[in-house]
């Protein structure tokens, strides 16, 4: 015959309660002690009556177990005020940023010639060797543009040319200039076809002003 379920409840009979007690408090330390010896695990268990008697069993020495156990809940506590791994790898790129952008804004002052006062001499010849690279590259782009600049210009040149169309010069000015003046044109070419006289060191002058010659 099956025995009958005991609802669990408090018992409110005294005598029936302290002997309950008595025999779950056996049955408890001896699953326990049993559970110790199976399992080969550390087991504490405490037990206070409703007088307040004391009741334990240890697998091994209490004192040692109760400081694992709080030695184990400080670490568990330690780990929930802890921020997560992405939270620290989020607060470690963002130091690690921070650090390389003051190094560079530093190393720009540097480069500007400025704070150079903390700099070691070492750290001085690198600053000129950096400069002078860089002044190097920058000639060096500025000579080609010039040469493209060049380059580009007689070519339109070679086109003006061989479409018929030539450029003015400044003769042509002289002439344009003379004519506005109502002057004769043929003197002005004439002058700049038979260049300047060695006597005359204000031909130049007088060509540029549009003035005839004395």
């Amino acid at each position: 015959m099956a025995r009958e379920k005991i609802k669990i409840r408090r018992i409110d009979n005294i005598a029936a309660r302290q002997v309950t007690f008595s025999k779950r408090r056996r049955g408890l330390l001896k699953k326990a002690e049993e559970l110790s010896v199976l399992c080969d695990a550390d087991v504490a268990l405490i037990i206070f009556s409703a007088t307040g008697k004391l009741f334990e069993y240890a697998s091994s020495s209490m004192q040692e177990l109760l400081g694992k156990y709080k030695h184990h809940s400080k670490n568990n506590l330690d780990k929930v005020d802890e921020p997560s791994l992405d939270l620290q790898l989020q607060e470690s790129d963002e130091i690690r940023m921070g650090k390389e952008l003051f190094d560079k804004n530093q190393e720009l002052s540097h480069l500007h010639g400025e704070d150079l006062q903390g700099l070691a001499l070492e750290e001085l010849q690198r600053l000129e060797t950096l400069l002078e690279r860089g002044l190097h590259r920058v000639r060096r782009t500025k000579d080609e543009r010039f040469e493209k600049l060049i380059a580009s210009l007689h070519q339109k040149l070679i086109n003006l040319n061989s479409n018929g169309k030539r450029p003015r010069t400044e003769c042509d000015n002289l002439v344009i200039n003379a004519e506005d003046q109502g002057q004769s044109s043929d003197s002005v070419i004439c002058s700049c076809n038979s260049g300047p006289s060695p006597e005359d060191d204000c031909s130049d002058t007088s060509l540029r002003l549009a003035l005839p010659f004395n």
